[in-house]
């Protein structure tokens, strides 16, 4: 499909979803939760359509070359679909954030209120990760927000199944506006450049994927004046400190390395110099013994030592190992040499659990746990639309539909307040 034709594809969803989204943002909190406790049902009930089309997503990216990293995060099963199910009926459970909160009273009888606002209308382009459909859909309606979806070509077909047998039935049956969630059927990367290229009807755009393309988009979208909620880059680390448990130490690295293709892997092992000659054969043994067997990549490197394995689809089994003089050291490395997304100490000394808690700056830090604890639902308990790193003020970490929402600040008579929850 040309550029214009996307362009014009991405247009005409922005814009019902744009004509919908009052439906929503005016929907009674019970409404809401009754479309997200529909779409589980729907989940379920529509089983057989939803994995009919994954295994024809999974058998044209098996034919393209994809990686097993990749295939892994495409793949969608009766126990998938089951967890994303209980994930929707959870989220259905939390109770919606208030509209109105007094702040303070002011001279004059007056008060300050908070009043938080849907954003209107949010964009979200990720990667071929169906049961991401669901997730970000499930947050745009849990805020009350429409929003337009684009997903990577490999997984489109499954993408089109879950909207049409899952999101828009369940908005429908619901009373809401179907059209309030649209997603993007075309395929190619000009419709993803079209999503972050129209303020007016789309002003936030989630990015959730790594590497080049996510960085371009929020390029993009910058010049446009698109604001995004991104990370492109990510790799978790895991330092062993000269008091490391032996048993936790291992534990904590296969904990990390369950799936090879998810952002919050372990991907950089540092360990304590004392512990290099003793520790480090016995992990390389440990990681080539898996399977799919894991290759160390011991000093000297040949690349950064934050180069992300997950996005590198010919050697994305492989961890980066590199000794370190301590806990500081370890902590400075992770914030210089990596994205800044998850770094974790595994330790026995609370002094050497400080000193590399109070250093690193990233978004997620952990002790004697895991970086592939940095999602949404394992932290929050919530579904999450991604993970934003930026260092600058606002969401941060797992963005769920808490984040979705604009504030509002209203000076209003103090004796007149409960008129406006009428």
């Amino acid at each position: 499909m040309s550029a214009d034709s996307s362009q014009d594809a991405v247009s005409a969803a922005a814009h019902a979803a744009r004509a919908a989204a009052p439906s929503l943002a005016a929907a009674p909190a019970k409404t809401i939760d009754d479309a997200l406790r529909g779409m589980a049902r729907r989940l379920l009930s529509a089983r057989d359509a939803i994995l009919a089309a994954n295994r024809e997503d999974q058998a044209t990216a098996a034919a393209d070359g994809m990686s097993g990293g990749l295939l892994d995060r495409l793949k969608l099963d009766e126990t998938r679909l089951a967890a994303m199910a209980a994930q929707l009926d959870i989220l259905a459970d939390v109770e919606a954030e208030p509209a109105q909160r007094t702040i303070r009273a002011l001279d004059g009888d007056l008060v300050l209120q908070e009043w938080r606002r849907p954003v209107g209308v949010i964009g979200a382009n990720y990667e071929a990760r169906p049961n991401v459909t669901v997730d970000v859909a499930s947050q745009l309606v849990k805020s009350q927000n429409a929003g337009v979806l684009r997903t990577g070509s490999a997984a489109l077909a499954s993408a089109v199944a879950l909207m049409d047998a899952v999101v828009a039935p369940a908005l429908a049956e619901a009373g809401l506006d179907p059209a309030a969630v649209q997603l993007v059927r075309t395929r190619g990367r000009d419709s993803a450049e079209a999503l972050v290229s129209q303020p007016g009807l789309i002003p936030l755009v989630i990015l959730r994927g790594s590497g080049d393309s996510t960085r371009s988009l929020a390029e993009r979208a910058a010049l446009h004046g698109v604001r995004t909620l991104a990370h492109a880059d990510g790799g978790g680390v895991l330092y062993v400190d000269a008091a490391a448990d032996p048993a936790k130490t291992a534990a904590l690295i296969d904990a990390g390395l369950d799936r090879l293709g998810v952002c919050n892997r372990l991907n950089l092992l540092l360990v304590h110099e004392s512990l290099w000659s003793s520790t480090v054969p016995g992990i390389v043994a440990t990681l080539a013994a898996r399977t799919p067997a894991i290759a160390a990549s011991l000093p000297p490197h040949r690349h950064a030592l934050g180069y992300e394995w997950a996005l590198d689809s010919a050697a994305e089994a492989t961890v980066t190992i590199a000794p370190v003089s301590g806990p500081l050291a370890a902590a400075q490395l992770a914030n210089d040499e990596t994205s800044g997304l998850a770094a974790g100490i595994v330790t026995e000394s609370a002094g050497a659990a400080r000193e590399f808690l109070a250093a690193y700056a990233g978004t997620g830090a952990f002790w004697n746990a895991t970086t592939r604890l940095l999602d949404g639902f394992k932290l929050l308990a919530l579904p999450e639309t991604g993970i934003n790193i930026d260092r600058v003020p606002g969401p941060r970490g797992p963005v769920t539909f808490r984040d979705l929402s604009l504030r509002q600040y209203a000076v209003v008579p103090a004796s007149r307040v409960a008129e406006l929850a009428g």
